[in-house]
């Protein structure tokens, strides 16, 4: 559904996208995820045809941003940081004009904005001027107008910005919900919308790709992790790790007390599941086994690692 490949976009010196690659598969939803300054705004803008890219190419749903601009637009809803709202237009009549500008049919505006209204949960304030609304109620406006011509491509960048916890639920549950008939592009810093929203990750540092693929085959680590308690006998963490040491394929393990269980890190050099061969070692040993699972490296400490020593430039 959306191709990108090589994207760049030069400002005199400053490379503020720098060669970005990446796929979205039809109704996915994907987190492009990146500390402030990383270049996600103008990714998001080229992709949507508000720039021009300096070099390399996209598309979405098979039409060239470049040489097919009128087409993706009609294919894509967006979402920019600050709503394309106008303050002093009431919020019913704001979507109907909307509806209009985006071709929907003139017999089916007033119950499509209606429509779109209720399912963003701004119905209530249908005819109070925009301009008198809070930031989140201007930001759902704003989600309103971008799904109002039912478009294939959904691209939202910090769509929950200025939300109480209450709306930023309900939104979350919104934008789930439009996954499979429509494509996402969740443009974000907070790691929080990843893990509630996304199946899949995109992550940029600098204007490049650091890491993309599957948010659960990213986080995942060959091994696996264990809790156990043991006889007093066994007291020190060499006791603990020696038996597992010698598992074909293992390349370390580790040991740590954990108030009165043993925390067993093991990392594996192969993606075969260990877990089996490590469930009948530790009741060989006579231990109780309290946890057994594979292991996995949080989304935070896989983020402020690829981050690192990040450097603020400018979108």
């Amino acid at each position: 559904m959306i191709q990108v490949e090589g994207l760049t976009k030069r400002y005199a010196r400053n490379v503020a996208v720098d060669h970005v690659s990446f796929s979205v598969e039809k109704g996915q939803i994907v987190g492009f995820l990146g500390p402030n300054g990383a270049g996600k705004t103008t990714t998001m803008r080229m992709l949507t045809c508000f720039m021009p890219p300096t070099e390399g190419t996209a598309t979405i749903a098979g039409f060239d941003v470049i040489k097919q601009p009128l087409e993706v637009k009609k294919r894509i809803g967006y979402l920019p940081e600050t709503p394309p709202v106008y303050p002093d237009m009431e919020v019913g009549e704001y979507l109907q004009f909307v509806a209009r500008i985006k071709g929907v049919a003139e017999k089916d505006v007033l119950a499509r904005s209606q429509e779109v209204a209720t399912r963003c949960f701004v119905k209530d304030v249908w005819s109070k001027l925009i301009g008198k609304l809070s930031k989140g109620y201007r930001q759902r406006v704003g989600l309103a107008q971008a799904i109002i011509h039912n478009p294939d491509v959904l691209i939202l960048d910090e769509p929950t910005s200025g939300f109480d916890p209450k709306q930023i639920i309900e939104t979350r549950d919104l934008i789930k919900s439009l996954a499979g008939d429509h494509t996402i592009v969740l443009s974000t810093h907070i790691l929080q919308e990843v893990k509630a929203m996304c199946e899949s990750l995109v992550i940029i540092n600098k204007g490049k790709i650091a890491t993309s693929g599957r948010l659960d085959d990213l986080t995942r680590r060959n091994g696996a992790v264990l809790e156990v308690s043991v006889p007093e006998g066994a007291s020190s963490s060499d006791e603990i790790t020696a038996p597992f040491e010698g598992i074909e394929g293992v390349t370390a393990v580790t040991a740590s007390d954990d108030g009165g269980l043993w925390r067993v890190d093991v990392d594996t050099a192969t993606d075969a599941d260990l877990r089996p061969k490590l469930a009948q070692i530790v009741l060989g040993k006579g231990w109780n086994l309290y946890r057994l699972d594979a292991a996995a490296v949080s989304l935070d400490d896989m983020f402020l690692r690829l981050t690192a020593a990040a450097e603020e430039v400018g979108q």
